[in-house]
């Protein structure tokens, strides 16, 4: 079904009104766009440029052994001239045993002076193209990827529900705090050779039911790092701790945390939507979730970790929510599903509302800690009309486009300098990006991803490519 038909800023801002998404309000003036979005963001050790960042989008595109390879030059050159003061580098795991695929990239010994060098190029396209990049931020997210982990599955605790739809026995082993405790020290050598690489600044990813954010559910986990807050935190407060010990105020530290897990969905075999699977009330896991109503969250538990994580040296906080694994409408609403995968369950600007809901909450209570929005890729052209009225009203202080900069990376000079994007350049979320990112039948075990619609030359072939080999896989 299309939902998005909006021929005018105003078709859609009558839409939201229809539907109760009375948090996605709309700046109509260009002006006044380029204004909000042109402000600069201080941080407690540095001032952004400006109000715009691009989300870590993983390109897939590693070596097999961790290093950006050909296609993560081109994304970051494209990114780095794209005119955003902040470039959120894409998740990078800190071990071996931590990557979600065989081609993700990963920071280590062998491969540090890649990552200088690729840090150094974009600091060179971004100076050159505008005049300067004193105010340009680069965290490096560094991550573990937990349940996702390829070939082998970490788990933090056993949520049945996620079990199934991850085929996770029952009785699979459960990571122990000592092995966590270990790990902690893995975050902290990955941030120094970040530092090494001349980055300045690190993020701790704690979302899309990773590692991390599955310690941030893990409600009925025993031992030092489940059931209460504190000890569900415990992890990051390690690491964040550590790394101020070992390396002062040399590192910005940041992180993009999923404030909202929500429940996993399946796909009806009747109507193709998506609708949430069986569970109970209470609902006794996950993260910023109501227990009677784990459709809905419950930001009680996220602020008071928030407050600990700003105390605990956090200057920058991305906010997230959801997981693409079990329930991708809720962290990236989209026009189209990936193959396979459900429609939506709602009207994405549902999602889009809730995307702003939480974060404009969490921003509001925290106003001395900068945050970054998510959820803005949906609305297309008019993604920077809502990102420009949220920074203005005090929602949020940065606009982030994720899988939007893809297909468009250097929508912010279009953005400061015009007031407005160009329709035939946007995202149309249609999920492309996805099908690659899931596709394992490549020869080096996992497809690249990118933009096919709309960086044909590159992702186009590959797509071709994609499709040929999952035909080929079900012929088999």
């Amino acid at each position: 079904m299309r939902n998005f038909t909006y021929k005018t800023l105003e078709d859609l801002r009558q839409s939201a009104e229809r539907l109760g998404a009375t948090h996605v309000r709309l700046e109509p003036g260009r002006e006044e766009v380029k204004q909000a979005l042109a402000r600069k963001v201080a941080l407690r050790s540095f001032t952004l440029g400006n109000s715009l960042a691009t989300h870590p989008m993983e390109g897939c595109d590693a070596t097999l052994d961790g290093r950006p390879d050909e296609l993560t030059w081109r994304r970051y050159e494209r990114f780095a001239a794209g005119g955003v003061k902040l470039i959120w580098f894409e998740a990078t795991a800190i071990c071996q045993e931590g990557r979600v695929n065989p081609r993700q990239v990963w920071i280590n010994r062998d491969t540090v002076s890649d990552f200088a060098r690729l840090h150094d190029r974009m600091l060179a396209v971004h100076l050159e193209r505008w005049g300067g990049a004193d105010d340009l931020l680069i965290p490096l997210q560094l991550t573990h990827s937990g349940r996702y982990s390829h070939p082998r599955r970490i788990i933090a605790y056993h949520n049945p529900l996620i079990d199934r739809k991850t085929a996770t026995p029952a009785d699979y082993p459960v990571i122990t705090d000592d092995e966590l405790e270990r790990l902690e020290d893995q975050y902290v050598e990955a941030a120094g050779l970040a530092l090494e690489a001349g980055f300045r600044a690190i993020d701790l990813k704690v979302t899309h039911g990773y590692l991390l954010s599955e310690l941030m559910g893990a409600k009925t986990r025993e031992g030092r790092y489940g059931d209460s807050l504190a000890n569900r935190t415990r992890f990051m407060r390690n690491v964040l701790g550590k790394i101020r010990a070992s390396f002062g105020g040399r590192l910005i530290l940041c992180m993009r945390l999923g404030c909202f897990d929500s429940i996993p969905y399946e796909r009806d075999p009747e109507t193709g939507i998506g609708r949430p699977v069986g569970h109970p009330i209470p609902y006794p896991w996950g993260f910023g979730v109501d227990p009677n109503d784990p459709l809905r969250e419950d930001l009680s538990e996220v602020k008071q970790a928030v407050a600990w994580f700003q105390q605990w040296g956090i200057q920058l906080l991305n906010v997230s929510a959801g997981s693409p694994y079990y329930n991708p409408h809720i962290g990236r609403p989209f026009e189209k599903p990936d193959e396979g995968n459900y429609e939506p369950p709602e009207h994405p600007l549902l999602g889009v509302d809730r995307h702003f809901r939480i974060a404009g909450e969490l921003q509001r209570a925290f106003p001395d800690l900068p945050m970054v929005g998510t959820g803005y890729s949906w609305l297309q052209k008019y993604a920077i009309n809502a990102g420009a009225r949220n920074v203005a009203d005090g929602n949020i202080r940065i606009m982030g486009l994720g899988r939007g900069v893809l297909a468009y990376p250097d929508y912010a000079a279009d953005a400061l300098e015009k007031g407005e994007l160009d329709e035939l350049r946007v995202c149309k979320t249609l999920t492309y990006c996805t099908y690659l990112m899931r596709g394992k039948n490549h020869p080096l075990g996992q497809f690249p991803t990118g933009c096919p619609p709309f960086d044909k030359d590159v992702y186009g072939p590959i797509m071709k490519q994609a499709r040929e080999a999952k035909r080929q896989a079900g012929d088999s």
